[in-house]
């Protein structure tokens, strides 16, 4: 695998990245002098900034280098009441202050790419300037794009166009991709998406390689996975009343939170062939808002990006009050 692309951010980069929905975050997750709040997706620094001023101390998660270097530049004043592991958010507990208990009074993830991580070329997640075929969000990563579009099946490369693009043209294009990568690798990122529009044509203003860069991007990062292992260590990392705050930006991983939410918000569950409710052993939460939250029109035309930002909330309950 080639040497992992981030570099150190500059001192004086402006606008690393523009945080999402940042108004509703500070609202619900109430942080306040002597609170404990996990920021398990670091990126810039901006949430984690507006949770300091409000006097919490913070321990910021990434699993990228150059966000690690750029947020605790920019956060250094805070001194100790901010702090920072390298890492995949999946993994929380294995941080050393977390591990094997209940320490968090408020974890936060904003999931999806960054808005640096989009415009640095070098980091290959977009296909608007030439850059190699990479899309890893960290040096962890066991693989990078190059390999998914020259060496993965066919079928696995229609399987994720479909599952993690939702891309109805995910076989025309898998296939494509393989026809040509017999004559010729792959090996920038504009090289894949020319082959992509050539193949299925362009309409409207989406490029028709957005659908199949998110599903290789997904899958190179194991976003899915990553998710699904951070919501439910959450239920162990967090103390009672402690709010899970997760901003989603597709359907797929909305999903995801909204179908974990509610299951563990149920005291009781029912089956059609069960002669009663029975106790719910996952109860653990109780949702302050039952409904996804999205960006105001304000929002939306400071930041584009929020357009598609869904923030869901969570509230733990007390361990010794729900049954196991």
């Amino acid at each position: 695998m080639d040497t992992f692309h981030a570099h150190a951010a500059p001192d004086d980069l402006p606008g690393y990245h523009l945080s999402v929905l940042p108004d509703e975050v500070s609202e619900w997750m109430n942080a306040r002098e002597g609170m404990q709040i996990i920021d398990g997706t670091l990126g810039g620094g901006g949430h984690s900034e507006s949770l300091l001023k409000a006097g919490a101390s913070v321990l910021g998660v990434d699993r990228d280098p150059e966000a690690l270097a750029y947020a605790t530049r920019r956060l250094a004043a805070y001194g100790d009441r901010f702090r920072t592991w390298q890492g995949n958010f999946a993994d929380l507990r294995d941080i050393p202050e977390v591990r094997g208990e209940r320490w968090a009074d408020g974890l936060l993830l904003d999931l999806g790419v960054s808005s640096r991580q989009l415009d640095a070329a070098e980091r290959g997640f977009s296909f608007r300037g030439v850059g190699p075929l990479d899309m890893r969000m960290g040096p962890s990563c066991a693989f990078d794009a190059a390999e998914v579009v020259n060496t993965w099946p066919e079928a696995e490369l229609v399987r994720i166009f479909r599952e993690f693009g939702e891309e109805p043209r995910a076989r025309r294009i898998a296939a494509a991709i393989v026809k040509r990568r017999e004559m010729r690798a792959f090996d920038t990122t504009t090289d894949l998406a020319d082959l992509i529009e050539r193949m299925v044509g362009r309409s409207g203003r989406i490029h028709p390689a957005t659908k199949a860069f998110q599903a290789i991007r997904m899958a190179v990062n194991d976003e899915l996975g990553s998710l699904e292992r951070a919501l439910e260590a959450s239920v162990e990392v967090l103390k009672p009343g402690g709010r899970l705050l997760v901003i989603t930006f597709h359907s797929l991983e909305d999903r995801m939170v909204k179908r974990f939410m509610q299951h563990r918000a149920k005291p009781f569950i029912d089956r059609k062939d069960w002669p009663e409710p029975r106790p719910n052993p996952d109860w653990c939460f109780r949702l302050p808002v039952r409904k996804a939250i999205a960006a105001s029109d304000q929002e939306i035309r400071i930041n584009p990006r929020a357009r598609s930002a869904k923030l869901r909330v969570a509230e733990c309950l007390d361990p010794a009050t729900t049954p196991r």
